[in-house]
């Protein structure tokens, strides 16, 4: 605990079994009091592995949800054990768990509702093995967000994340997609609701078996966020009510 809150942290897995245990590994044990696991129907031997970690809890599902699902389940699941602070952490060891304690003491003091890591803030991505035109669309959607929300962050599409419960109770999750467009939808509804978010600088590796949406599925990604700003401006405006923001 910090400060008294509760800290779980949430893994939202599919065929993570060649990384799962090298971001247990990397997780600080000594800030966390919950670590679940969330298996969306995987191929490999990911649940069997998960299973067998001493403190790790893990749900199953029979079949396969999507990113999106699978979140809703991971928070869901923290909360009903009595998590205060829900941070995710992608079992794929692309992102550096370790920063762990940056994202939590921020929002166990009281101070934000939110905290987000970011590639962009003071770190050098491309370096790190971004794909060139990954890095370019995070830069061109990251300004018409920033523009619709009239607010400055550096990224919004990491998955390295940590919510107060009050902001997962909030927002109306199970409005949102199960799909990847999921991680832009909680945040637009969080802005709404007046959240506090702010940013940390984190590092992030891209080898074989860590997760990545191919270019196809990212330009669908692209126009789900572009398409969710524009329900964020409808919503504000009168002119459609969203229940995302419901």
């Amino acid at each position: 605990m910090r400060h008294g809150k509760r800290i779980a942290v949430v893994m939202p897995a599919y065929n993570a079994e060649k990384t799962l245990l090298k971001t247990w590994d990397e997780i600080p044990k000594d800030w966390v009091d919950d670590i679940l696991l969330v298996d969306d129907a995987s191929r490999d031997g990911t649940v069997e592995l998960a299973r067998s970690i001493p403190g790790l809890h893990v749900v199953v599902h029979p079949r396969n949800r999507g990113y999106g699902g699978n979140q809703k389940t991971c928070y869901a699941e923290a909360l009903a054990r009595g998590a205060e602070i829900v941070v995710m952490v992608h079992p794929d060891h692309q992102y550096d768990a370790s920063v762990l304690p940056d994202l939590v003491e921020p929002i166990a003091s009281g101070r934000e509702d939110a905290m987000f890591g970011s590639r962009m803030l003071g770190g050098r991505p491309l370096e790190g093995g971004m794909p060139k035109w990954k890095y370019l669309a995070n830069i061109f959607l990251t300004a018409i967000e920033n523009a619709t929300f009239y607010l400055y962050l550096t990224e919004y599409h990491s998955g390295l994340r940590a919510y107060s419960k009050h902001y997962l109770e909030s927002v109306n999750r199970e409005a949102f997609s199960d799909d990847f467009v999921f991680d832009t939808e909680i945040i637009a509804a969080g802005i709404w609701k007046g959240m506090r978010i702010r940013e940390v600088p984190i590092v992030t590796r891209y080898f074989e078996d860590a997760s990545e949406i191919n270019f196809a599925r990212s330009c669908v990604y692209g126009f789900g966020i572009l398409g969710t700003m524009l329900r964020f401006k409808l919503h504000k405006w009168g002119v459609k009510k969203d229940p995302i923001f419901a």
